[in-house]
C-alpha cells in the first residue's frame, strides 16, 4: 500500500495484535497458571513431609501426573475435536480442579496417588484442547504469536503463584499446603467462567455450530501425515534434552555435594522467569517474518551455550562465581525457551485440517510429554557419571540446530514463517483516503457494483456499508481478518443472499 506524504508505515507494535478472544483464553491461563505455580514444586515435600509418605510413594505421586499425561494428551485432542474445543477445555479445567482439591484432602498413599493421577489427566486434557482453541480464535496470521505470548503469560503466572507458596507454606503448618492446594482448585474454576464469557462474543456460536456439524478426523489421519511425523520427532527430542534436563538433571546437579545451596537454585531459576518475561515479546517482534525452523535453531544454540556453561559452572566449587554461572545458564535457557515458543506448536497447527485440529494437538502435546518423561530418566542416569552429561547435551542441542533447517525444506513456506499479526482494521490507523477508497471498492465489489457506486449510492447503499462495517468489525474481534481472503469471492457476512 502506498502512504500518502508525510506518513509512514508504522512499527511493529511490541505487543501483538491479537483478537480479543484471544486476549480472553490467555487472561484465563494466566489464571490458572498462578494457581499451578502455587503447587507446581510441592508434592513431593507434601507427600513426603506433610502426609508422611515414603520416598517411594512420594515418588510415585510425581509420576502419577506423568503417566496420567499419556492418557490425557490423546483424550483431549479427540475431545476438542468432538466436542470443540472450549468445551474440551471447561471439561478438563473441571477435572484438575477436583483433582487439585483431592490432593487437599488425601490423607493415605491411596487417596493421594489417586488424586495425582486425577490432576494430571485434567491438565492433560485441558493443554492440547487449549492449543486449538488458541490457534482457531488467534487464526493463522496470529499463530506464532499467540503461542509466544501464551508462554510469557504462563511463565509470569508460574512465577507469581511460586512467590506467594514461598512465603506461605511451612512443612510446620500443615494447613498451608492444604490451603495453597484448594486455591489451585479455584484458579482451574475460575478459568471456567471466563471461558463462558468469551463464547457469548461476536462469531463464537457461529464457528461452534460450524464444528459440531463439521465430520471429525481420526488419528490414523494424523500418522499418517510425514511433515507431522518430522515435526513430531524433532519436537520429542527437543524437549527431552531441553526442558526434560531443565527439572530434573539441572537441579540435581547444581545441588550435589559440593555445589551450591537451595537459595542459588532458587536464584537461577529466577533468572530463568524474569528474562522470560523480559525478552519475549521483544524477541517475537524480532523474528517476524523470519522462519520458524530457524527459530528452533536458534533456540537449541541457546540451549547448547546453556548446557556448557552449566558444566563449566559445575567446577567452580559453591561460591558466588559457581552462583553467577548457573543464573547465567539459566537466563541463556530462557532464550531458548522464547526463540521456541512461536515455532513447532504453531507448525502443528498450522498443518492441522479443521476436522482433525484437536488430536494433531493431542499427539504433537504427546510430544512434550514424552521429552518431559524421558529426559529425567535418561539424564539422572548419567548424572553419577559426573560432568560429562552437560557436554553430552550441548552436543545434542547442537545436533538439533541442524536439524531444525532440514526440516524447513520439507515444510510448505506458509507454514514455516512466523507472520506479523495483522494490525486492527480501524478508520484511525489509515489516512481517511485510503480509508474511502478501500472501503469504497470492497462494498462496492461485495455489492455487485463497479467501484464508485456503492459508496455514493444512497441511503441503501449507506445502510449496507454500515451493515459491512459492523460485521467486519465483529469478524475482526472473533478472530476472523482473514476470512475474505479465505473465502475468495464467496458471498459472506449480513449482505448474503441480497
Amino acid at each position: 500500500m502506498n502512504h500518502p506524504a508525510g506518513s509512514r508505515p508504522r512499527r511493529t507494535p511490541l505487543i501483538p495484535a491479537l483478537p480479543r478472544p484471544a486476549w480472553v483464553v490467555l487472561g484465563g491461563d494466566f489464571l490458572s497458571a498462578v494457581g499451578s505455580g502455587l503447587t507446581l514444586p510441592c508434592l513431593f515435600v507434601y507427600a513426603h513431609q506433610v502426609r508422611h509418605l515414603g520416598y517411594t510413594t512420594s515418588g510415585l505421586a510425581v509420576a502419577a501426573i506423568a503417566l496420567a499425561s499419556l492418557a490425557g494428551n490423546p483424550l483431549g485432542g479427540a475431545l476438542a475435536d468432538r466436542l470443540t474445543a472450549r468445551r474440551a477445555v471447561i471439561a478438563g479445567l473441571a477435572v484438575s480442579a477436583a483433582g487439585a482439591a483431592a490432593l487437599a484432602l488425601a490423607r493415605s498413599a491411596p487417596e493421594l496417588l489417586g488424586a495425582a493421577a486425577l490432576l494430571g489427566l485434567g491438565v492433560s486434557v485441558t493443554w492440547p484442547a487449549q492449543d486449538t482453541l488458541l490457534s482457531s480464535v488467534a487464526g493463522p496470521r496470529c499463530r506464532s504469536a499467540v503461542f509466544s505470548v501464551r508462554h510469557a503469560t504462563y511463565n509470569a503466572g508460574l512465577g507469581v503463584g511460586a512467590l506467594v507458596a514461598a512465603s506461605v507454606i511451612s512443612t510446620a503448618h500443615p494447613g498451608t499446603f492444604t490451603a495453597v492446594y484448594l486455591a489451585d482448585a479455584a484458579s482451574y474454576l475460575a478459568f471456567i467462567p471466563v471461558l463462558a464469557w468469551s463464547r457469548r462474543q461476536p462469531g463464537q456460536a457461529r464457528r461452534q455450530r460450524e464444528s459440531e456439524t463439521a465430520p471429525t478426523g481420526s488419528f490414523q489421519q494424523v500418522l499418517r501425515d510425514k511433515a507431522f511425523r518430522r515435526v513430531w520427532i524433532l519436537l520429542a527430542v527437543i524437549v527431552t534434552i531441553s526442558f526434560g534436563q531443565f527439572e530434573s538433571s539441572f537441579p540435581g546437579y547444581a545441588t550435589r555435594p559440593g555445589g551450591i545451596g537451595p537459595h542459588g537454585l532458587g536464584l537461577a531459576f529466577a533468572a530463568d522467569t524474569v528474562t522470560v518475561a523480559a525478552v519475549q515479546l521483544p524477541v517475537l517482534r524480532w523474528l517476524a517474518g523470519r522462519r520458524r525452523t530457524t527459530s528452533v535453531a536458534l533456540a537449541a544454540t541457546a540451549w547448547a551455550a546453556c548446557w556448557a556453561i552449566v558444566g563449566i559452572g559445575g567446577h567452580l566449587g559453591s561460591g558466588p562465581a559457581a552462583e553467577a554461572a548457573f543464573v547465567a545458564a539459566m537466563a541463556a535457557f530462557a532464550i531458548g525457551e522464547t526463540f521456541f515458543s512461536p515455532t513447532l506448536p504453531a507448525i502443528i497447527n498450522d498443518l492441522a485440517p479443521p476436522e482433525a485440529a484437536g488430536r494433531y494437538n493431542g499427539i504433537g502435546v504427546l510430544a512434550f510429554t514424552a521429552g518431559f518423561l524421558l529426559g529425567p530418566v535418561a539424564g539422572t542416569a548419567a548424572l553419577p557419571s559426573g560432568g560429562i552429561l552437560f557436554p553430552l547435551l550441548a552436543v545434542a542441542c547442537l545436533g538439533a540446530a541442524t536439524a531444525g533447517p532440514r526440516l524447513g525444506r520439507r515444510l510448505a513456506p506458509g507454514v514455516n514463517t512466523i507472520e506479523l499479526p495483522p494490525a486492527p482494521p480501524e478508520a484511525a490507523l489509515l489516512p481517511a483516503v485510503e480509508v474511502e477508497v478501500e472501503v469504497e471498492v470492497e462494498v462496492a465489489g461485495r455489492c455487485g457494483l463497479g467501484p464508485g457506486r456503492c459508496f455514493h449510492g444512497g441511503d441503501e447503499a449507506v445502510r449496507d456499508l454500515k451493515q459491512f462495517l459492523a460485521w467486519r468489525r465483529a469478524e475482526y474481534l472473533a478472530g476472523e481478518l482473514d476470512v475474505l481472503d479465505q473465502r475468495g469471492a464467496g458471498r459472506t457476512g449480513p449482505d448474503a443472499g441480497q
